[in-house]
Parts: structure tokens; sequence; C-alpha cells
């Protein structure tokens, strides 16, 4: 798939987030790369056979203390691997839409403070977004 299409995707993925949360989003860019560098690879501790659908970098919202935002704040990074989510999906388009937006979902979870535990624990409970949400 095209970047240019992707993107879209994942704009549309953002969208499906409430109103209510989104408005409450404050200095997160929202990224696309091809795949984890070697980098992040290293960082997150994936094997050979492992990648990733989306990482969250940052400070989550429920740490930011009174001092965050004094002088120049990098923004927090939210990236989606394209190729991974493309894989994934296994050339479907309604599949690939549907991991972006999870994915998305997901990774904004972490930044309103939710560990992985905490995120991995909903999204398997099936509660991992609010009703009008799912």
């Amino acid at each position: 798939m095209e970047r240019e299409a992707f993107e879209k995707l994942v704009h549309e993925g953002f969208l499906l987030i409430p109103e209510k949360f989104r408005e409450r989003i404050r200095n997160v860019a929202l990224l696309v790369e091809d795949e984890p560098s070697e980098e992040v690879r290293q960082k997150e501790g994936l094997s050979e056979d492992e990648t990733l659908l989306g990482l969250y970098q940052g400070i989550p919202a429920t740490a930011r203390g009174d001092s965050y935002g004094v002088g120049p704040t990098l923004p927090d990074t939210i990236t989606l691997f394209q190729l991974p989510i493309e894989e994934a999906a296994n050339g479907s388009l309604e599949e690939m839409r549907t991991i972006v937006a999870e994915t998305i979902w997901h990774e904004y979870a972490h930044y309103f403070g939710m560990d992985e535990d905490a995120v991995r624990s909903r999204e398997d409970g099936g509660t991992n977004r609010p009703k009008e949400d799912r």
C-alpha cells in the first residue's frame, strides 16, 4: 500500500477515538514508519521473529507534573509500523483498517497512563474500550 493511503487509514483510526479523549491529547505526534529500527528492536527486547505494530514513546499524561511543558518540550510520539500491520492484515483492507484502529487505541492507552499489562488485560477481556467505541 502506498504511504499516503496508509496515512489516511491512520487518520481515520485516530478519529475513532472518542472526542472526549481526543480533546485531552496534548503534545503527541502520530508517525508512520516502515518497521521498527534495530535500536527500537533492541530497546523493546524483540527476537528475530517478533515485531511491533505500534510504539508509544514519551511521558504519559498521568505522569506529567506541573513543570511539564515549561521551556521547549519535544512531543511524545506514537509510531505505527506499516509493513508489520500490512503483513498482519494478510492483504485485507478491512483487516488493516481494524488493526490500525486497534493499534492507535492501544498506544494512546499508554499515553493515558496504562502500562502494557493493563492494556493487554483489557484487550483480552474484551473491555479495552468503552462500549460505544467497539
